[in-house]
């Protein structure tokens, strides 16, 4: 692997990568693979577009966070098990936090049968009780917030000192996040492929968000592989 931007070879992926110091507020990193064509899966998957340089920044962005955000709809599709290296500084692997306004995940996921954490799962009141119930037993801890707002799941990430947050789609999560003015940074890997078919973007949303403007931070290339990092261009000062 070698670094395009700043010029360079073989980078330190996690200097690279650290998230600024002495946080006062979550910061959120969004991290997602896409086809040169804007596919973000194949066969419904993300994992078809993956290469070993985007396996291997993926495992230091998990080591750098203190919590996986993630959407349910993501976490069924890719059978999501809990994280397994520890967070660098740690002796515990960062929880997987899953935004549900249903409660609607299979308890045999591995998220409750096949981690070290417990798995954080965002819902509310209003998801059937039976279903919190459910989770509760297999060993999640259910978190029954007033609404799914982006502000509330940060304000409760936060609550619990987890300001580090990595989100990993899916596509729905990120286009909240990005109309509510939330990320701070993207990591995209460009996978050097031309997928076509009937997969989404990367980020969803109603019509009207605002565009944010985005600085390139850094570029890595392997196997004509790219792993571009941007920032919000208001989140500069505190890289």
């Amino acid at each position: 692997m070698r670094s395009l931007l700043p010029p360079g070879s073989d980078p330190d992926l996690t200097q690279t990568y650290a998230y600024p110091a002495d946080l006062s507020r979550p910061w959120v990193r969004v991290n997602f693979v896409s086809s040169l064509d804007g596919a973000v899966s194949v066969d419904g998957v993300s994992s078809g577009l993956g290469s070993p340089a985007d396996k291997a920044v993926f495992g230091v962005l998990r080591r750098l966070a203190d919590v996986i955000l993630v959407g349910s709809g993501t976490a069924r599709a890719e059978r999501y098990r809990g994280a397994r290296t520890p967070t660098i500084g740690r002796d515990t692997p960062p929880p997987i936090a899953v935004v549900t306004g249903s409660a609607s995940l299979e308890t045999d996921l591995g998220l409750f049968t096949d981690t070290a954490v417990p798995t954080i799962v965002l819902t509310t009141a209003e998801a059937p009780a039976d279903r919190r119930a459910a989770l509760r037993e297999a060993g999640g801890d259910v978190v029954e917030l007033p609404d799914l707002r982006v502000p509330t799941l940060l304000g409760e990430l936060d609550r619990r000192g987890l300001r580090r947050v990595l989100c990993e789609g899916g596509p729905g999560l990120h286009g909240d996040l990005v109309a509510a003015g939330a990320v701070d940074e993207l990591c995209l890997t460009l996978s050097p492929l031309l997928a076509a078919g009937e997969a989404g973007r990367i980020a969803r949303s109603a019509a009207g968000v605002e565009p944010e403007d985005m600085t390139l931070h850094s570029v890595l290339e392997e196997d004509s592989t790219l792993l571009l990092r941007y920032h919000i261009r208001h989140s500069s000062e505190h890289l």
